[in-house]
């Protein structure tokens, strides 16, 4: 981390949240954070359901909600980013506060509840997006939608031109009630309808399913079915908790989805389980309190052709991105794999 970025760090950390959050987007448009350009290699290049990325190391959705921060973004060391959540409509989410930091735990708790500006203000922006990144956008519901799995269909759309990958996101906390989309039934009409609408996008880009760690292995099992039968490219795994198991800091009683550092036990066994469940078929996405290059080995080798990463970079800096990847070439290296694809799942067993 450069002498420059630890002190905006130190200076942001003294700020709510929320505004300290408004302050990097804004730093990163006036050219003030750390842009390293493309981190790739030979090892670290990697095909994830067909998209060709420099590395496997993304940024996940949340950071940059309704993508107006893309160009610097893409020179960051991230491999792909994906934006949003958008809704059809726009909305302000759940009221303030709504973010706090537990700096004891490396964690945060947010619930935000999907506030964004909406779908076509945000895909107005993609269709502007630089050339050359990869650039994916996670499809959200109103909160007062009167068909949710609707909402999810019409994002898609409007936004799925201007896109290389949709996330379908039904395992955010802080939409009430939006998790019981993630039962088998529920979620096999909300797939039918989505994969409806890709179809009648001129290019057939790829379509995740991001879930949550709080499943019951019943439940994971039943999602990696519908996963399997719904022709959707891929999971990510996973979204924030409602688990405070152990946690340390003053803000750990806040209403929420937890994410950071007391995730990645949780994520990553998640995630093991849905590549012995899968076998392979379906790539799988890492996410949950990566920060180091040594955690997003570990998630590739239980089973992710990918990571991403948020919270580690309220602590780490956006650095961090490419720190993560050229350390994760070096691990690569030290095993002796010559591609991502090769360490995927060779861990696995270790997670079940």
């Amino acid at each position: 981390m450069s002498m420059i970025e630890s002190l905006g760090m130190a200076l942001m950390r003294r700020m709510d949240p929320e505004a300290a959050h408004g302050l990097a987007l804004k730093a990163l448009g006036m050219g003030l954070a750390p842009l390293p350009g493309p981190v790739s290699s030979d090892r670290l290049r990697t095909v994830l359901a067909g998209l060709e990325l420099p590395n496997p190391v993304g940024l996940a959705a949340g950071f940059d909600k309704n993508a107006t921060a893309l160009a610097p973004l893409a020179r960051a060391g991230f491999g792909f980013i994906e934006v949003g959540a958008a809704t059809p409509r726009p909305q302000p989410g759940n009221p303030k506060p709504r973010l706090f930091r537990l700096a004891e735990d490396r964690a945060a708790i947010n619930r935000f509840g999907f506030n964004n500006d909406g779908m076509e203000a945000i895909a107005s922006r993609l269709a502007a997006r630089p050339k050359g990144a990869v650039v994916g956008l996670n499809l959200g519901a109103n909160k007062d939608s009167a068909d949710r799995s609707a909402d999810f269909a019409t994002v898609l759309a409007c936004c799925g031109p201007h896109v290389d990958f949709a996330t379908v996101n039904v395992s955010s906390p802080n939409t009430e009630n939006l998790r019981d989309l993630q039962g088998k039934a529920a979620l096999e009409a909300l797939l039918r309808g989505v994969m409806e609408a890709r179809a009648t996008l001129r290019v057939a880009i790829p379509v995740f399913l991001k879930i949550a760690p709080d499943l019951e292995p019943s439940e994971i099992e039943d999602i990696a079915e519908v996963a399997l039968s719904s022709g959707i490219s891929g999971i990510i795994a996973t979204n924030t908790t409602k688990s405070r198991a152990g946690l340390q800091s003053a803000h750990r009683d806040e209403m929420g989805g937890l994410s950071g550092a007391p995730l990645f036990e949780m994520s990553t066994r998640v995630l093991a389980q849905l590549s012995r469940l899968s076998d392979g078929k379906l790539p799988l996405i890492g996410v949950g309190g990566v920060g180091s290059a040594e955690q997003a080995y570990a998630k590739i080798r239980a089973g992710a052709s990918a990571v991403q990463l948020y919270t580690a970079l309220v602590y780490g800096g956006l650095s961090l991105a490419a720190q993560i990847a050229r350390g994760l070439d070096e691990l690569l290296a030290r095993d002796g794999f010559s591609t991502v694809a090769e360490a995927v799942g060779t861990g696995r067993d270790d997670w079940l």
